[in-house]
């Protein structure tokens, strides 16, 4: 079962729900994310509680329960959930409730001033009314689980204060608490706005093309795989898909957080919620809405959100103590000064009293939670899709980053770097031309990543390439076809000078390229019995690998290329970027070296998320590169959608981040609270200041958790 939960203002109120929630009989396995207000939960078929029981309990906690089986059934749950959150503040119950009690706090003040003998009473029943609905929310709270609630100590402090003739501090206790819930409640909401901002990059409405080209305008959510879609100029894409026809440049920004638009043709993926900057284009659809790239972000953030850091862990189990020994200490500070020290009792219970009201923990269980929903949020718009406050926390520890080279550190696409004529007539840049067209002829009856890279570099080059018959291969050495009546071989310089011998000039050219870490292809004319020319390629560095290497090394982490190439390539790059390597590396070698590595390091590994599934998943954390493939966002901790070695450094930078905002938190919820603690000992601070430190502790906190959403990252 599922519910959408509204009114919750701060992780302890998480707890308070699952507490009453898991004493319910056939309730099981409670799940309840803070930053998206959802509930899980299995309830028992055979058993006596119902599912109006569970919305019932919920409900008298003092917050709102749907059911979001009906939201969808209804309508989109999303929008249903964007118009709660959408409410100003005044509209909201918690808004409704402040400006009830500021007019109650006014009039007994009006009365007090008109009536000065009746004033007292006029606060008194301006505090009984304001604190009832504090009081009975305590209550059900301590029925379900939660005694030492904030809402049960403060409504204690309240009664006290008017036991002991404190009405008016009665009344500002009231009032200023009810601020702080809504306060409390401005902040979450301006927390979790990150995430429904991502639901809303994707448009409500697409055009379909029908069988015959009629343009129909639909819901987005009622497209189906294979529908058809026009993409106007300045629309957003509203599915998954393939272009079918047309050619684009496409802001990308909103998905993978790709600040430069990507120019994208026929046979081309795109992305729901990109933005088309000037073509017409007809999308063919690959994915429903819930299950676009945008909607499977959404769901691993808000699972990451839901799963707690070591930290937060940490700081619940502490906090569990926390609240019984203050509460302890206001019940010694109530009791021995006036039995042992023969001071007053009405003093003494006051300050007690303000004591309990420094006792509520939820600024410092709020600390580590609403940095890490910060943390991922802003990971998340900048294609950082970190699964997890564990992983979040965890990252920021790396000592040792391994890179695999294609695909990670070079772009995976070897490219033509030379074109050299062994004889006169392909010497010159005409002669070039002629030696690319016909390797490229040879090779376009190949499948091979070389051959396809060579043709490719032909069309750029705007040569011809000629038709190739009588083509054959020799398995992983050579390709062999007639060409303009000529019978040509492309093979390795291994395979070549097996078949005839080559220069000391020629083998000093092969040897020169291959130390700069490129693959030699040679066209041998098999009639002539004569090597005409070479051609060399080369997967390039990606353009950022250079900066981030360096980065990283300012940053004091250690960086290693790990691949399965061989050492000459390895070295050539290596020695580009100033990397440690290891190179002809099968996968279980990959592993040793990691393992071995771990021992004293913590370590993350960085692959492509298809062929490197091993090494993720041994590293300490394993970092996937891709473009918002399925692959990549499935298989490890950390997805980079921009597919950036930079982001590498922006992970790292980003986790430290989120780890020096949480002992901020932590140092500003325990420092005002120990201070507070301290003057109210003393007689310095009463009880509105005691409410001001617990809800300011608790804004406090919120508000440096938001500055997180400020982060620009290292580049």
């Amino acid at each position: 079962m599922q519910y959408h939960i509204e009114g919750m203002d701060c992780a302890s109120c998480v707890s308070k729900i699952e507490k009453a929630l898991v004493r319910m009989p056939g309730v099981s396995n409670v799940q309840l994310n803070f930053a998206t207000q959802k509930l899980e939960l299995t309830l028992a078929p055979d058993t006596a509680t119902e599912t109006r029981d569970i919305e019932s309990t919920i409900k008298r906690l003092g917050f709102g329960v749907s059911d979001l089986a009906d939201q969808q059934h209804n309508g989109s749950s999303a929008g249903n959930q964007a118009a709660i959150n959408d409410q100003r503040w005044w509209q909201s119950i918690k808004g409704r409730q402040v400006i009830g009690i500021g007019i109650l706090m006014s009039l007994a003040y009006g009365l007090s001033l008109i009536f000065p003998e009746y004033g007292a009473w006029a606060f008194i029943a301006a505090v009984i009314i304001g604190v009832l609905p504090f009081a009975r929310k305590a209550f059900a709270l301590m029925s379900t689980g939660t005694p030492f609630s904030i809402e049960m100590l403060m409504s204690v402090a309240a009664i006290g204060a008017l036991i002991i003739g404190e009405a008016e501090e009665a009344a500002a206790v009231v009032f200023l608490f009810s601020v702080g819930e809504l306060l409390e409640r401005v902040a979450a909401d301006r927390a979790r706005a990150g995430i429904r901002a991502l639901s809303s990059l994707v448009p409500k409405t697409a055009i379909l093309l029908d069988a015959q080209g009629q343009q129909h305008q639909v819901p987005a959510t009622s497209l189906q795989v294979n529908d058809k879609v026009l993409v106007r100029p300045g629309d957003r894409v509203s599915a998954d898909g393939t272009i079918m026809e047309g050619v684009s440049s496409l802001d990308e920004s909103p998905v993978t957080g790709e600040s430069v638009p990507v120019v994208k043709s026929v046979d081309d993926e795109v992305f729901a919620g990109s933005i088309n900057v000037y073509g017409v284009l007809q999308v063919r659809v690959e994915k429903t809405a819930a299950d676009n790239t945008i909607a499977r972000i959404i769901e691993l953030v808000e699972q990451a959100q839901a799963s707690k850091a070591p930290t937060a862990r940490f700081i619940e189990k502490f906090s569990r103590y926390y609240t019984p020994a203050v509460m302890a200490i206001a019940a010694l500070v109530i009791i021995v000064p006036p039995l042992a020290l023969g001071g007053e009792w009405a003093t003494w219970l006051y300050r007690g009293l303000a004591l309990l009201l420094i006792a509520c923990p939820c600024a410092l269980v709020l600390s580590t939670p609403a940095a890490i929903a910060s943390g991922l949020a802003v990971g998340a718009r900048r294609g950082l899709l970190i699964k997890g406050g564990n992983v979040m926390e965890l990252v920021g520890k790396v000592t040792t980053v391994a890179f695999d080279k294609t695909g990670t550190l070079t772009e995976g696409k070897p490219r033509v770097t030379d074109v050299v004529g062994f004889t006169k007539e392909y010497t010159d840049a005409k002669g070039q031309d002629k030696l690319l067209a016909l390797f490229a002829s040879v090779d376009s009856i190949s499948s091979h990543p070389l051959a396809k890279a060579i043709v490719e570099c032909a069309i750029a080059a705007k040569v011809a390439i000629f038709d190739a018959t009588n083509a054959s291969a020799t398995a992983g050495k050579a390709v062999h076809a007639t060409v303009t009546g000529r019978f040509l071989t492309i093979g390795s310089p291994v395979y070549i000078t097996e078949r005839t011998t080559l220069s000391a000039t020629q083998q000093m050219q092969i040897e020169t390229l291959q130390n700069e870490g490129k693959t030699v292809s040679i066209l041998f004319d098999e009639q002539k019995g004569e090597t005409l020319g070479l051609v060399a390629l080369r997967d390039e560095l990606r353009e950022d690998a250079l900066q981030a290497i360096a980065l990283l090394n300012k940053m004091n982490v250690r960086s290693v290329m790990l691949t399965g190439d061989n050492s000459r390539t390895a070295k050539a790059l290596a020695s580009q970027l100033d990397i440690e390597w290891e190179a002809e590396l099968l996968p279980e070698d990959k592993l040793r070296l990691l393992s071995a590595m771990q021992e004293n390091t913590k370590i993350a590994m960085i692959g492509d998320g298809i062929n490197d599934a091993p090494a993720l998943a041994t590293a300490d954390v394993g970092i996937a590169m891709g473009s918002g493939t399925d692959v990549a966002i499935e298989t490890a901790d950390i997805a980079l959608l921009k597919s950036c070695v930079m982001d590498v450094a922006n992970l790292i930078a980003l986790s430290r981040a989120t780890m020096r905002n949480i002992h901020q938190n932590v140092v500003f919820a325990l420092g005002l609270k120990g201070v507070f603690l301290i003057t109210t000992m003393f007689g310095i601070t009463g009880l509105w200041i005691a409410v001001l430190a617990d809800t300011g502790a608790t804004v406090l906190v919120t508000l440096n958790a938001l500055r997180l959403l400020r982060f620009k990252g290292t580049s």
